[in-house]
């Protein structure tokens, strides 16, 4: 608090690497939805399938990660059905980019995904959270 009893905003918590792979962990969820649209509109056979694979699969992969993986997500789901679900959605979008021609790209993007979710489920348990009592 302030002197004239305004609370003053919170920094960011934690170390600076580990905002560092925060901010890589959205860039990677990112890339995943713009793979998953790309695969769609690259694999229907007629404008409309283009379009509802294009958007329809980014659309559920937002509302499956809404739900059950996202940090303020609706449900709190055990760690195992969180990772099903980040397996599921970022694992879809390295498919999706093998499935376009990038075999390169996807082999590389996977490994990005893999070392930056253990990273950030790993440091995410060692940082405490805001406003949770320091132990």
């Amino acid at each position: 608090m302030t002197s004239e009893g305004r609370s003053t905003p919170a920094a960011p918590a934690g170390r600076p690497w580990f905002m560092a792979n925060e901010l890589l962990a959205f860039v990677v969820e990112l890339v995943a939805l713009a793979a998953l649209a790309r695969w769609g509109f690259a694999t229907g056979d007629s404008v409309a399938a283009q379009l509802v694979l294009g958007l329809g699969t980014p659309a559920v992969a937002i509302v499956l990660w809404g739900m059950f993986a996202a940090p303020r997500a609706r449900f709190r789901p055990t760690l195992a059905w969180v990772l099903l679900v980040k397996a599921v959605v970022l694992g879809g979008g390295v498919y999706a980019v093998h499935a376009v021609g990038h075999p390169v790209a996807a082999a590389f993007f996977g490994v990005v995904v893999v070392v930056n979710t253990v990273l950030a489920e790993t440091l995410r348990r060692r940082t405490p959270q805001r406003g949770a009592p320091a132990a």
